[in-house]
């Protein structure tokens, strides 16, 4: 068996993250990452550490009045032909030095800084749960926050607040929107498009719903004392079997971003009312997380950053958190419009940067 690569949690947050990056965890493939993580965190001695498939969780028991997650995901999507998805470089730019690769933003960048704060800190002021998991860049059936809600939900469910540290820029992202796709149908006679009186078009129909989509007036909701704009869209449209054939059926997939505040059968209820007259399906719906920045773990980590708090107008994981009835915020380095990209690079201030504003928050 190959031998596990040896993460130094001693070293500077960049050169970790550098490290990590070059660990290859294409979602799925995230064993070795997850391997050497697991045996960097057994040799801190203070940490309680479990594995579920390739998901690492690390807790600590020093019976604070509070505890804390701080959580981010080991794969990343898949690598391109492109020479600078891996290893990772070090590149001078005129804005300052930036780290390059695969993971740099997306989010690799966030499991250094847990790993660094994992390091720092024997006996951080709040207890923490450390949360290191696979498998988000795919389908949500396959989750490591998935899988521990179902088979180990006691070792995330008794914690107060969540960091989850996705790319946010370093800046503070509170919560996030729910999202629901769904499939509004419309529904015609065939005939020969020579003959179309003999039939019914479909696809004309469909009209009527883009028409309902242009006119639509999404709501701002404030939650938690922040602004979550909705937004409801096309996002597809299908119909149609031949060139001389009059559609008997046309396809319209809308998307519903909605406010954390909002409920999955509200917002079901919402966009049948939107639509009503026509056959609509619902083939998605993740509810939103509300940031609970009245509770005291969420005040004092907005404090100790001293930044300011947007909404995520997203989605993210902190909804699972929120599922689990712990309130989350997103907070990490990189910037977000750059993942996925192949030339995904994160300036190399911003992981230091969120290290320390967590050690101030949690030392």
């Amino acid at each position: 068996m190959p031998e596990t690569p040896v993460l130094d949690l001693s070293s500077d947050a960049t050169s970790l993250t550098a490290a990590v990056c070059d660990i290859e965890s294409v979602s799925h493939g995230e064993e070795a990452l997850a391997d050497a993580v697991e045996a960097a965190l057994r040799r801190l001695g203070h940490l309680e550490v479990t594995r579920l498939g390739h998901t690492v969780v690390a807790r600590t028991g020093l019976g604070r009045d509070e505890r804390v997650v701080l959580a981010g995901h080991l794969d990343t999507v898949p690598l391109t032909t492109d020479p600078r998805n891996l290893p990772t470089r070090r590149v001078d730019r005129p804005g300052g030095e930036v780290l390059w690769g695969r993971g740099t933003v997306d989010m690799k960048g966030g499991v250094a800084v847990v790993l660094r704060v994992a390091h720092e800190l024997s006996a951080p002021n709040r207890d923490l749960t450390l949360v290191l998991y696979e498998a988000e860049e795919v389908d949500s059936r396959y989750n490591g926050l998935g899988l521990i809600e179902q088979e180990r939900p006691q070792l995330v469910a008794d914690a107060d607040f969540a960091v989850l540290l996705e790319p946010t820029d370093a800046r503070i992202e509170g919560g996030c929107k729910g999202t629901l796709r769904a499939v509004v149908t419309t529904r015609g006679t065939a005939a020969h498009s020579a003959r179309p009186w003999k039939g019914h078009n479909a696809i004309h129909d469909a009209a009527e719903v883009l028409t309902r989509l242009a006119a639509y007036e999404p709501a701002t909701r404030e939650v938690d004392g922040l602004d979550f704009r909705e937004a409801l869209n096309a996002v597809g449209i299908s119909g149609g079997v031949a060139g001389n054939v009059i559609p008997d059926r046309c396809e319209v997939v809308v998307n519903y971003r909605y406010a954390p505040s909002v409920s999955e059968a509200e917002a079901e209820a919402h966009v049948r009312s939107v639509f009503a007259g026509f056959d609509v399906e619902v083939v998605d719906n993740a509810g939103g997380a509300r940031p609970g920045l009245h509770l005291p773990a969420a005040r004092a980590f907005v404090e100790a950053l001293g930044l300011p708090v947007e909404a995520k107008q997203g989605w993210t994981d902190v909804a699972r958190f929120s599922a689990m009835g712990v309130p989350a915020v997103n907070f990490g380095p990189g910037d977000p419009n750059l993942a996925h990209h192949d030339d995904e690079h994160c300036p190399v201030e911003q992981y230091g940067a969120c290290e320390a504003a967590l050690l101030r928050w949690l030392g």
